[in-house]
């Protein structure tokens, strides 16, 4: 099998039907397009989301702590702490652990929430080592948000831009293979998009003021991320493609690459759904940040519109970043000296 999350297919045949008791005081199970659970403790819930950090090379602590407190933030949760379990190659064993550790450490009092505990091992086998965190948060009963809440009719809103987190990995982990491909100030620009992978803030604006629902668009891009919204719902979209904004940075790397930069992992990128979409923007603009409407929930199939023509909305099979380091690499393997 290629690297990649397992197909939604594949999560109904060995994964979902596999999960134990299901028990009264979980409010929110696992099921597709979910990423987070939600635990009853009477007037306050727990939010609970896990994430491995498999695709990113440098900054893969930063990456792992912002990635895991996203998903427990768009629950409506502000989050507490995290539990990080590293996996270390044994190559390079001590030097990943305090690498890991020191950019896990700059995540954390970034979002001022503590490192819990956790695990470190060193795996034989391991070319490359793991982080996963694992990322608690907390909220009245009565305030948290499902990615299942979305009704037809509802406004799509989308903060940020498509592809930043993966634009951000290429640009800093392939730098040298994209030099003669990518203009120096692109790849620069691409690289700070590093600084804008959290939507903690955007999503506990958001949900202060109303929302139905919220996801963050990670692994499988912007369409993947629409695509779960709406399975998660058991709903549809209609979505204006030429409405999702994409920079002109990550354009250029996904042109470079012949990938598509709406199947490429978009940490930073809120997708929120609400029937009132003008104070969400106005609660998102007075942070600081950007939003714009790119389409509806409807009650049909998922569609994907641009100008008068319009195709289903299939979610990609795998994100488009495993295809641009399975070439980046390629190319660095061949290169003298390598």
């Amino acid at each position: 099998m290629k690297p990649g999350k397992l197909t939604p297919d594949e999560l109904a045949a060995y994964v979902f039907p596999r999960c134990g008791v299901r028990r009264q005081d979980v409010l929110v199970h696992s099921a597709l397009g979910r990423d987070a659970s939600v635990i009853d403790f009477g007037d306050d819930v727990a939010v609970l989301s896990t994430d491995p950090i498999t695709g990113a090379g440098q900054r893969a602590g930063w990456f792992a702590v912002q990635v895991a407190c996203n998903d427990v933030a768009v629950a409506g949760a502000r989050p507490v702490g995290v539990l990080l379990t590293l996996l270390l190659a044994p190559s390079s064993a001590t030097t990943d652990a305090r690498v890991l550790m020191d950019d896990a450490h700059d995540a954390a009092i970034e979002l001022g929430i503590e490192i819990l505990g956790g695990h470190s091992e060193i795996t034989a086998g391991l070319t490359r080592s793991i982080v996963v965190a694992t990322a608690l948060g907390r909220c009245r009963r009565d305030r948290f948000v499902t990615s299942a809440g979305a009704k037809p009719g509802d406004t799509i809103l989308m903060t940020k831009a498509a592809g930043l987190e993966g634009a951000a990995i290429l640009a800093t982990d392939f730098g040298p293979e994209l030099a003669n491909r990518v203009s120096p100030d692109r790849l620069e620009s691409a690289r700070a998009f590093l600084r804008e992978i959290s939507v903690v803030r955007e999503a506990l604006a958001a949900a202060a003021v109303g929302v139905t629902a919220m996801h963050d668009a990670t692994e499988g891009g912007i369409l993947g991320g629409l695509a779960e919204l709406a399975s998660a719902a058991g709903l549809g979209v209609a979505v204006d493609v030429e409405q999702i904004p994409i920079r002109s940075p990550t354009r250029a790397i996904c042109d470079a690459l012949e990938i598509d930069p709406l199947c490429l992992v978009s940490s930073g990128a809120l997708l929120i759904t609400t029937p009132r979409p003008a104070p969400v923007v106005a609660a998102l603009q007075s942070i600081g940040c950007q939003a714009v409407e790119i389409g509806r929930v409807v009650n049909g199939p998922s569609v994907l519109y641009r100008q008068d023509q319009s195709r289903p909305l299939v979610p990609p099979a795998r994100d488009a970043l495993w295809d641009a380091v399975e070439r980046l690499t390629t190319i660095r393997d061949l290169r003298p000296g390598s």
